[in-house]
């Protein structure tokens, strides 16, 4: 009975341990990996739908890395879609994460975007405007 005990406690704090390390872990000093899981977009006289991130042009996957003040779709390989971080603050256990994009030249579609990863959870919250649009992202992030 007591070694029974033992092996059902010893499986408790392995399963226990991952989740209490990842607590903290997304106070910016080190990178993680954001996984976009449902998405809405809002447009003026339209209302809102939901939608996929590949509807909205948003990467599945956000590989984010605040050291060096960027967010790309992939972690290796050639050419990945990158956007420069401007803003990181921390307001109430919630890492916050700024930016905008200019778009295409020669078309008004320039966006501004925030990024919230709450810290003990890495859940994430991510919203976008631009012109008569707003996009909404959820999603989990976990580090890499």
């Amino acid at each position: 009975m007591k070694k029974k005990l033992l092996m059902i406690l010893a499986i408790l704090c392995i399963w226990i341990t991952p989740v209490l390390s990842a607590a903290g872990d997304f106070d910016g000093s080190k990178p993680f990996l954001c996984t976009v899981t449902e998405a809405t977009e809002c447009i003026i006289g339209q209302g809102c739908k939901s939608v996929t991130a590949e509807e909205i042009n948003l990467p599945r996957y956000l590989w984010i890395n605040v050291g060096k003040k960027t967010i790309q779709d992939r972690k290796t390989r050639d050419a990945p879609r990158k956007s420069r971080i401007e803003l990181v603050k921390e307001v109430d256990s919630k890492l916050i994460i700024q930016g905008a994009e200019q778009g295409y030249e020669d078309v008004r579609d320039g966006f501004g975007w925030t990024i919230a990863v709450m810290q003990d959870t890495g859940q994430m919250v991510l919203t976008a405007s631009g012109d008569f649009v707003g996009d909404i992202a959820f999603g989990i992030c976990t580090r890499y």
